[in-house]
């Protein structure tokens, strides 16, 4: 499944001090995977392309916070 968010794991030492995160993850921009600017994509409307951030929604990528979700798991 293709995803923007990526994971990876860290080497962790077993003499480490503190407790280790063993999975880290990051964003990837959605300009890495087209690797060129096709004709006629759709556009957003002048405002919303404001409030977005770009004019093509396919490069509009909103940043979400990976512990988000976690804490709204564990409140539940």
């Amino acid at each position: 499944m293709f995803t923007l968010r990526k994971q990876w794991y860290p080497y962790v030492s077993p003499f480490d001090p503190c407790k280790p995160i063993t999975c880290k993850t990051f964003s990837t921009p959605p300009n890495l995977y087209i690797p060129f600017q096709p004709p006629n994509l759709p556009q957003f409307s002048p405002k919303e392309a404001l409030f977005k951030g770009t004019l093509w929604p396919v490069f509009y990528d909103p940043w979400y916070n990976p512990y988000e979700q976690k804490k709204r798991e564990e409140s539940q």
